[in-house]
């Protein structure tokens, strides 16, 4: 096996990394100069076969609509803006090498499908949070683990005794590339997307996941990529649940209970427009079908501990309220553990389902999924609030 660093070192030298699109590579030079002219890049773009009809797709989404109808491509240049122009070129081109379906053990449908969410979950937590540019988080989502497919062409294609590469989650992902092969598909990311000249902050982003509170060095936009990260698991990983996930958004991101309910369901309200401009496969409903039933699952754990701290008493090691004085450090400190163990998953929960439910079709079957979450969420936080009072009375 070749020396890893060696690896990398030829990686950022272009080793083994696919040809991107002439077009695309040319308006990143061109986008690069100050100089240039609107009519210089539409004059490019329109040597592209594809390009202008996704370019216009992209400006007349929701991602940058702000207002009327955009029918050329300069009006299409000046919505989305040189630099931004020049990237998302690259990530286009990305896209478009490599193919969509199943080749060999590695889902590329699936990888394309948690890309895109993992990128609106950034966009949309950057347009919440305002610590960066949600553009430019939107394209470090989308290419945040591209060097998946690198790592997948240069040490596994073609090679015997692999049936099934895992995807998510990412850790046990990134452990058993190392275990193999001595590096790992974000190291190689990082060299390929040097190589293809990406913006240094958006290169950067690949040192970071899982991040901690006491991270230390990590940028605005790599914690922003790391959260869309944690949330497109939640929606892609069968296996991830809920409850873990609403834990890390209080506990590392700070991210109050609205917000985390905004961006799930700003991302299913952009994520079938997008896919179709990025000619990426997805299923709304079924997405939003798993979520749901993920939160629902949760609820019956939440609801299972309800019912153990109401039923405990002093035969049993479980947490209790009796004998205790209702201002004592004792009691407050057991309401808080309540509150972190049950209400705030609950009401991060029951936010979700009530702003998911207004943007549903009400004859749908997943509004009437949604609607029972709701109502389950209601009575759970009543009878929280009653137990509370009742212990501390």
């Amino acid at each position: 096996m070749e020396d890893p660093s060696r690896m990398l070192d030829r990686i950022a030298e272009g080793y083994s990394l696919p040809t991107l699109s002439p077009v695309a590579m040319r308006l990143v030079r061109l986008a690069s100069d100050e100089n240039i002219s609107v009519e210089d890049l539409s004059s490019v773009i329109g040597k592209d076969v594809s390009l202008p009809i996704r370019l216009l797709r992209l400006a007349n989404s929701a991602f940058f609509r702000t207002g009327g109808p955009i029918t050329t491509i300069e009006q299409a240049i000046h919505m989305v803006g040189f630099n931004r122009l020049r990237v998302m070129a690259l990530s286009l081109s990305l896209k478009d090498t490599f193919p969509m379906q199943r080749v060999g053990p590695l889902d590329y449908e699936m990888f394309w499908k948690s890309s895109l969410y993992r990128a609106l979950l950034a966009k949309s937590l950057a347009q919440r949070l305002r610590t960066c540019k949600p553009d430019e988080a939107f394209v470090a989502g989308l290419v945040l683990e591209i060097g998946v497919l690198v790592f997948y062409d240069i040490f596994v294609k073609g090679r015997p005794g692999i049936e099934l590469i895992r995807l998510l989650p990412l850790d046990q992902l990134l452990q058993w590339e190392r275990v193999h092969y001595g590096i790992d598909h974000r190291q190689v990311g990082e060299a390929a997307l040097r190589f293809w000249n990406f913006p240094r902050e958006i290169v950067d982003c690949q040192r970071f996941y899982y991040v901690g509170p006491k991270t230390p060095n990590i940028s605005d936009i790599a914690l922003v990529c790391d959260m869309a990260r944690e949330f497109a698991e939640l929606i892609c990983e069968k296996t991830k649940e809920w409850e873990y996930s609403s834990s890390m958004a209080e506990r590392i991101y700070h991210l109050d209970n609205d917000v985390v309910a905004d961006i799930l369901v700003s991302c299913f309200d952009e994520v079938q427009e997008i896919a179709e401009s990025l000619k990426v496969e997805t299923n709304r409903q079924s997405d939003i079908l798993d979520l749901v039933e993920k939160a629902n699952r949760a609820l019956s754990v939440l609801s299972d501990k309800m019912i153990q701290i109401s039923e405990a008493d002093s035969r049993f090691a479980l947490p209790t309220f009796a004998g205790l004085d209702p201002h004592s450090d004792a009691a407050k400190r057991a309401m808080q553990a309540v509150a972190h163990e049950i209400r705030n998953p609950l009401v991060t929960i029951g936010g979700f389902a009530k702003k998911l439910e207004r943007t549903l079709n009400p004859a749908s079957s997943e509004w009437q999924y949604v609607r029972i979450i709701v109502e389950e969420s209601t009575k759970l936080e009543q009878a929280l609030d009653d137990l509370a009072r009742k212990e501390l009375d």
